[in-house]
């Protein structure tokens, strides 16, 4: 039987080239790269090796099919058409989800309701049942109308894989964790880079540092939805696990420096490079970012604060003139920095050597860098 599948990856927007390299790593081919998601052919090692591997995708979607659609009698065939019973057994439970974005079928109920009972029938000639229990496992369906082109989708990993597990706490204004890598390996840390981050609130950006630089795989310590389809072997996840754990490289001479004016939010980042493995490598203290004094060699990758509010702007707008005078602009000393603000630059005093521009959640930023 052919095992070969066609797999999707959603993206923070503004990351796709880092993903597309972590892919192709990975030994995905035939990638597809579009705004916000990368698709790309595999087996079915890769769902597993892609949800434990992978840094910067939000999730790992199996494609099941593409068809335009103006009409429910058009979405109801088109879905119908689907090879579902390749990865739906007659006792899983099959829940349907998605949006519907500048298409004549705009209600989204309505689409998850037709998409259902298209579902519904194709299992029902399959199976030769005209009754449902949905007592097993999870299998997700995910579905997006845009311009009338629907895509149809697996969900394989569940929970997004921003959770790495290490951060069940967190501050107030975190950095997702599939963004701090993106901007990780943006910054070119190595397995002897110094990180710094005057500004580390839950550690974030260190532990992603971290991981990266001990080739530690992000999604190593958690478990994915697809884990309990019984279409896939658990032999395929042992193999996978196993696979990432021999990749890990604990000889790395890595190292990750933080600092944060708020004690809690030390105490909080210790924590999480606890629960992340690499509390090793870490050392983190309180401070104020006047008194930051960056180590020769070191690379600082930070998302300091910003205020939404007219006082909170001044106020970080003060921390970036500060941040101007005590970190790197290149030579030995790099600095990235992401931040909204669009005139940075004037208050951190130097134009960036390049920028890029990037979502932190529904917030557009640039990534100043300097080196």
């Amino acid at each position: 039987m052919d095992n070969s599948l066609r797999l999707c990856c959603p993206c923070h927007f503004g990351l796709e080239s880092v993903l597309k390299f972590e892919i192709n790593k990975l030994g995905g081919t035939d990638l597809k790269v579009s705004d916000g998601k990368i698709s790309f052919s595999g087996d079915e090692n890769m769902v597993a090796r892609a949800n434990i591997c992978l840094a910067t995708a939000e999730r790992v979607l199996i494609e099941l099919g593409e068809f335009k659609a103006v009409s429910f009698e058009e979405l109801f065939q088109g879905v119908k058409a689907l090879p579902l019973e390749r990865f739906i057994g007659k006792d899983d439970a099959f829940p349907v989800k998605g949006y519907s974005l500048n298409s004549a079928l705009h209600s989204v109920p309505d689409c998850q309701s037709i998409i259902k009972k298209a579902a519904v029938e194709r299992l029902k000639s399959v199976y030769g049942i005209s009754w449902f229990q949905e007592s097993g496992p999870a299998v997700q369906i995910k579905f997006s109308i845009l311009k009338d082109l629907v895509s149809v989708y697996l969900d394989t990993s569940g929970v997004g894989l921003h959770k790495r597990g290490y951060r069940r706490n967190s501050n107030a204004a975190p950095i997702k964790e599939t963004l701090a890598a993106g901007i990780v390996d943006l910054a070119r840390v190595r397995p002897d880079t110094v990180v710094c981050d005057p500004f580390c609130g839950s550690g974030t950006i260190l532990i992603e540092a971290a991981m990266k630089a001990l080739r530690i795989p992000p999604g190593i310590n958690r478990r994915f939805l697809a884990e309990k389809w019984s279409c896939f072997s658990e032999k395929i996840w042992r193999e996978e696990r196993g696979r990432a754990i021999d990749g890990v490289d604990r000889s790395a001479r890595f190292q990750a420096i933080g600092y944060d004016i708020d004690d809690a939010a030390v105490a909080l980042s210790l924590d999480n490079a606890h629960k992340a493995g690499i509390k090793s490598r870490v050392k983190i203290d309180q401070a104020d970012i006047s008194s930051f004094r960056q180590p020769e060699g070191s690379t600082v990758i930070c998302n300091p604060p910003y205020g939404e509010r007219l006082l909170e702007l001044r106020e970080a707008e003060d921390i970036y003139r500060t941040m101007g005078r005590v970190l790197g602009k290149g030579g030995d000393r790099q600095s990235f920095v992401i931040s909204p603000h669009e005139e940075f630059e004037k208050f951190f005093g130097t134009a960036a050597k390049k920028r890029r521009k990037l979502y932190n959640g529904m917030i557009k930023c640039q990534l100043y860098m300097y080196y």
